[in-house]
């Protein structure tokens, strides 16, 4: 393995920008949850006229799909992102639409046949109800309660394992006009071969460590740096849900 200085070096200097997971082929894996989301959400985009896809980073998911619906709509609120998501989705007639955290959507009432999103930051169930059509589906694999909890503690010390709670969020759907179709969460392996591959997660999703830098938590990746070397990897969990509601 590569010295702790040119790993950490590479990893803070690195694109991370949109919302794929590529630079860590070989350097850290994920289980992925029995169901297979992106399958799950192709198959319902081939099936309506019109969908949202909200916070959908670089648009990398979308872009997946064989066939999207006549009126395609995305959502994103960090600007790299969003660029980036119109550069990758803009060929294929998709409106990108950048859309502050916590305010409104943008769009009339029930203007999508689908709604979909996966890992949101923050679901606002009442917008997401009345954005969708009469007898519309939202569609979403969000972030279980906690998850990779075992590498954030490492950094910040141990947490309230509360988190995002799968039922807590199901009434919060309840409570906006939704009807659960389905709801299901599965616990998933992760595992990190470098300290190279913890930097760059921990500055691609900075609400894990939100005060996140390599000079402020030298101390902390050293030790995390000796542990892989000493067993082979750095063992985590991730937690996903995966939710499905009518209107």
């Amino acid at each position: 393995m590569r010295a702790f200085s040119e790993l950490v070096d590479e990893a803070a200097a690195v694109d991370v920008s949109g919302w794929s997971f590529d630079w860590l082929d070989g350097r850290a894996t994920e289980q992925r949850p029995s169901w297979g989301y992106s399958r799950l959400l192709a198959e319902r985009l081939d099936r309506v006229g019109s969908a949202l896809d909200i916070d959908t980073g670089g648009g990398e998911l979308i872009a997946q799909a064989p066939r999207l619906p006549a009126r395609m709509v995305v959502t994103e609120g960090w600007a790299p992102n969003a660029d980036r998501a119109r550069r990758l989705l803009s060929h294929r007639g998709v409106e990108v639409v950048s859309v502050e955290q916590g305010r409104p959507l943008p769009f009339t009432d029930g203007s999508f046949e689908l709604v979909s999103s996966r890992h949101p930051v923050s679901p606002d169930w009442h917008e997401i109800a009345r954005v969708l059509a009469d007898d519309g589906t939202y569609f979403a694999q969000h972030v279980g309660p906690g998850s990779a909890y075992e590498l954030i503690e490492w950094f910040l010390g141990p947490l309230s394992r509360e988190g995002r709670d799968p039922e807590r969020e199901a009434e919060a759907a309840r409570s906006a006009g939704l009807r659960i179709v389905d709801l299901r969460t599965a616990r998933c392996r992760m595992e990190f071969f470098d300290v190279g591959a913890v930097v760059y997660l921990l500055r691609k999703c900075v609400w894990w460590v939100p005060d996140f830098t390599v000079d402020r938590y030298a101390e902390s990746l050293e030790r995390l740096d000796a542990r892989i070397r000493d067993q082979g990897a750095f063992v985590a969990h991730s937690t996903r849900t995966l939710i499905e509601a009518k209107r």
